[in-house]
Parts: C-alpha cells; sequence; structure tokens
C-alpha cells in the first residue's frame, strides 16, 4: 500500500484488531489450562483408589481361612500340573465332593456322637458353595472343555470333581463369605468348622487326592470317544 495518511490509519485500525483477537484466544485459552488442570487433579485423585478398593474387598475384611502346609503344596502342585505340564484330573473323581462330605459327616458323628445343626448345615452349604463356584471360580481355563464334556443332563459338579477343586474352594472361600454379609459371632463359628474340615482333608490327603494327572488330550479324547 502507499504511505499515504489514509493508509497508515488503516494499518493502525487493522494492528488494533489483530491484537484484540490475541488477548481474546490467549483468555480462552488459559481457562481451557485451568480447565485441564482441574481434570487432571481429578484423574489423579480417582487413580490414587487403592487397587483392593476396585477388584475385590480389602484383605483385612476378609475371613482367615489357614490352609495347611501340606495342602498348599498340594495347590501349587495341581496348579503345575494343569497350566504348566498341560494335564487334567481324570473325571469322575472317586471318592468325589459329595463323598467326601458325606465321610467328614460320618467322622464328625463317630468322634462327638452326634451331628449338630450347624455342621450338619454348614456341610450342606459347603457343597452348595461348591457347585454354584466351580464353573465361575474353581477352573483353571485348560479345563473347560473336560467340564463342558463331564458335567451334562444336569449332573451335580460335586458327583464327579473330587478333593483338587474341592481345595481350590477354600482358597476362595474368603471372598465369597465376606458377600454374604454373615454376623461376625457366626463366622467365628464357621471359621472353626472350615478349618476342623481342612484338618480333615489334610488327615486323608493320601487317600482324597491324586498323585499323578493325565494328558490333557487323552482325557478330552477318550470320552468323545466313549460318547
Amino acid at each position: 500500500m502507499k504511505h499515504t495518511e489514509e493508509n497508515v490509519q488503516k494499518q493502525q485500525e487493522l494492528k488494533k484488531k489483530q491484537d484484540t483477537d490475541k488477548n481474546g484466544k490467549a483468555a480462552h485459552g488459559s481457562q481451557m489450562k485451568t480447565k485441564g488442570s482441574a481434570g487432571g487433579r481429578g484423574r489423579k485423585r480417582k487413580s490414587d483408589i487403592p487397587q483392593k478398593d476396585k477388584d475385590g474387598p480389602p484383605p483385612e475384611k476378609l475371613v482367615n481361612i489357614q490352609i495347611p502346609p501340606q495342602l498348599k503344596k498340594q495347590l501349587i502342585d495341581d496348579g503345575e500340573f494343569v497350566n504348566h505340564l498341560g494335564k487334567l484330573v481324570r473325571l469322575p473323581r472317586s471318592p468325589n465332593v459329595d463323598e467326601i462330605i458325606k465321610k467328614y459327616h460320618d467322622y464328625r458323628l463317630k468322634r462327638d456322637g452326634e451331628i449338630s445343626d450347624s455342621v450338619g448345615e454348614i456341610l450342606s452349604g459347603l457343597q452348595c458353595y461348591f457347585n454354584k463356584a466351580l464353573p465361575a471360580m474353581l477352573l483353571y481355563k485348560n479345563e473347560r472343555e473336560q467340564f463342558q464334556e463331564s458335567i451334562r443332563d444336569n449332573v451335580s459338579p460335586s458327583s464327579v470333581y473330587g478333593a483338587e477343586h474341592l481345595l481350590r474352594l477354600f482358597v476362595k472361600l474368603p471372598e465369597i463369605l465376606f458377600y454374604a454379609s454373615i454376623e461376625d459371632e457366626t463366622l467365628t463359628e464357621l471359621k472353626q468348622k472350615l478349618q476342623d474340615f481342612l484338618r480333615f482333608l489334610q488327615k486323608n490327603q493320601s487317600a482324597f487326592f491324586l498323585s499323578t494327572y493325565h494328558s490333557a488330550e487323552f482325557d478330552v479324547a477318550g470320552k468323545k470317544q466313549d460318547n
């Protein structure tokens, strides 16, 4: 543009307009930054929630069921067989869960001379929990095909599976009982009886538990051939 008084005035007006636009954008950007910072603080607070609150009940709120060392080793060996060696428990098991519970019932009857109502209720509850929990939380991934092959026509899992899977239930029981909303006094009595049941499993470990598992491919294929 030619350097005239009119053109100089236009340039000054244009510069003033640009400065106004810049100030407006800067103010808007500052607001966005402030909101973003607040959001960032909110996200940080959310991430500070302890993992236990999101994934399950806190450990200090759970009933402490002590699994004897020999049975802990049994659990470790069980996981090793299935997850690392690709083996399975041959089904149906003998004794099965129903039979083990019946043997414990007879053991208590012989020891105490009678079976209290509370013991009878606990044994019924244990059987019920096992049947509900097995497909939901007691199976390893490698065992699901075998489960589909073995549990048909409303067959109860407790009549097919044995001590290996029953012992896994005791690992999950503290969390299950937490959501059952049982009174503290009742929970204390329940814990004592569950510990007694575990001691019974340990005492009969050689009779109730397998020492060797079978090839997963052979076991499932064998059942298909039988059918």
